[in-house]
């Protein structure tokens, strides 16, 4: 014969002794005996956690709980920290405000570019992917951008150049003020690149023609 479970609840007792006041927690079977109903104590929960008592007493009422990996399924997770901390240093910095006064989706460009540089540095074709793996373009509002937008704002930005070097030199140097910057160079190897020149580097580096399996110095030199 099967027995049937025991029907608990969970009973809160409050007495006062002496000014005081004190609070227990009963798990308890009640059953009818003859006309009267008598209560079984099969535990003190008093010295659990309060939210703990709880979730015993409402499951005791017929609710049921699960986890949150039962209830969520992760479906896609993108980077966010180093996207908040780099842009709201540039934002604090003031520094989309340098590139534009009005916000536009062309400023929000650059500005996700400037950003993708410092975090993802990569060629300009994968530049938007990789921002894409991120909250970077989500925060932009350019998740849609196109490369041939992107080349553009890059020419915008060419042109702004000078203006924006400019309002940060009234910012930031004063007459006889020391400037720090960083002079880079590249090398190329090939014949056909119209921007490249033979000879050595700015750093005075030779550069050789591989194909030539570095006999002549007559490599080839951009500087960028």
């Amino acid at each position: 014969m099967v027995r049937k479970p025991l029907r608990l609840h969970v009973d809160t007792i409050v007495r006062k002794h002496r000014g005081k006041t004190y609070v227990s927690h009963l798990l308890r079977h009640s059953y009818r005996d003859g006309t009267q109903v008598r209560h079984r104590t099969l535990a003190n929960l008093s010295h659990l956690p309060t939210t703990t008592i709880d979730l015993i007493r409402r499951s005791l009422k017929g609710e049921t709980f699960i986890t949150p990996q039962q209830t969520f399924r992760i479906t896609q997770a993108k980077a966010h920290g180093h996207v908040h901390a780099v842009l709201g240093t540039l934002r604090k910095l003031d520094l989309d405000i340098l590139l534009a006064a009005r916000p536009s989706r062309r400023r929000n460009l650059a500005v996700a570019l400037i950003v993708a540089r410092l975090l993802l540095p990569c060629s300009k074709l994968a530049t938007p992917r990789h921002w894409q793996t991120t909250t970077l373009a989500e925060e932009l509002g350019v998740q849609d951008a196109t490369m041939a937008e992107i080349y553009q704002t890059r020419d915008w930005l060419g042109h702004r150049q000078a203006a924006v070097e400019r309002q940060l030199a009234r910012r930031h140097l004063r007459r006889g003020g020391l400037v720090l910057y960083d002079v880079s160079s590249s090398f190329y190897y090939g014949r056909t690149c119209p921007l490249a020149r033979h000879g050595h580097n700015r750093d005075g580096v030779p550069v050789y023609r591989h194909w030539e399996l570095r006999k002549a110095r007559s490599g080839a030199w951009v500087d960028v």
